[in-house]
């Protein structure tokens, strides 16, 4: 598959939501208000896997390297992902919500 094709908008499974594709020429796999994502890839960017469950944000992790990036822990079949928090385009991340109802702020 194309990347290209990979950041188009979609509606989240989870919360109903709307979701634009990035403008900030990363690709778009959660949700920006809910965060959950879905099961989608065995390897990164594969789009390989068969389990297809919700992915629950379950975590933040920060790296130098990437930054900020939540974890995401697959409701159906437990395998947990790390994404990098979007941000700089519209609809960023909800993060201080999510760092709020982790009880991390």
């Amino acid at each position: 598959m194309s990347r290209k094709l990979e950041n188009t908008s979609f509606q989240c499974e989870k919360c109903s939501a709307e979701v634009s594709p990035l403008t900030n020429g990363s690709y778009r796999n959660h949700c920006p208000f809910c965060l959950y994502s879905k099961h989608l890839d065995n390897k990164t960017g594969d789009r390989l896997s068969q389990c297809k469950g919700l992915m629950k944000p379950i975590a933040l992790d920060y790296s130098a390297k990437k930054g900020y990036q939540i974890i995401h822990q697959c409701i159906k079949c437990k395998k947990t992902h790390k994404n990098k928090v979007a941000t700089d385009t519209i609809q960023e991340d909800n993060i201080i919500y999510f760092m709020y109802k982790l009880q991390i702020i």
